[in-house]
């Protein structure tokens, strides 16, 4: 079961995803595996901190920047030392007109796998990918959460699992729990 705090992004990612034409994309995924869900023309996994995305782009044997259609980043950049260095990285890794999708929690509790440094919300999300690169024009930023999600996540164990029928979804635009944003590389 999907926690509370993913119901509503999933949901609106799965549709920005969906809307690139899946099976058309080169995708790497760094951490995370909600990229397995999709069926994506190629599908390459990078997993943080083994990979470290702030040192540098993933590279093809001649030592270039490896290029894709999409890199996915769910759930990791709150993780990063460095996230604006890691986000010019994957800005060099996408062809023109390709897409990049991050995800990350706001309003939870620290988490520190293997650390845990940053949170942002829709604006500030915005504001980061602005800052490496992207321009304003090509950018989709959205927020999500209400103090009843809130709530939840005080609960242990975490993250909470989401109940349906009992858990409130509606968005209280001053109380986010989650931020996700798809960025083209114009």
């Amino acid at each position: 079961m999907p926690s509370i705090n993913r119901i509503v992004m999933r949901k609106s990612s799965r549709q920005w995803v969906n809307a690139l034409g899946p099976d058309r994309l080169r995708v790497a995924e760094i951490s995370g595996k909600w990229g397995e869900s999709f069926k994506f023309k190629s599908y390459d996994q990078f997993r943080y901190p083994d990979y470290d995305i702030c040192e540098g782009p993933f590279t093809d044997a001649d030592g270039k920047p490896r290029k894709f259609d999409l890199i996915i980043a769910d759930q990791v950049w709150e993780h990063l030392d460095r996230p604006y260095a890691a986000t010019k990285n994957v800005y060099k890794m996408l062809r023109k007109g390709a897409h990049f999708y991050v995800a990350t929690p706001f309003f939870i509790p620290y988490h520190g796998a293997p650390i845990d440094c940053s949170r942002w919300s829709a604006r500030g999300m915005k504001n980061l990918l602005i800052e490496c690169g992207f321009e304003d024009s090509a950018i989709r930023s959205a927020q999500w959460g209400n103090r009843h999600a809130a709530q939840r996540n005080l609960e242990t164990p975490w993250p909470p699992e989401y109940r349906e029928g009992e858990d409130d979804l509606t968005d209280d635009p001053d109380f986010p729990m989650v931020t996700w944003a798809i960025a083209q590389k114009t």
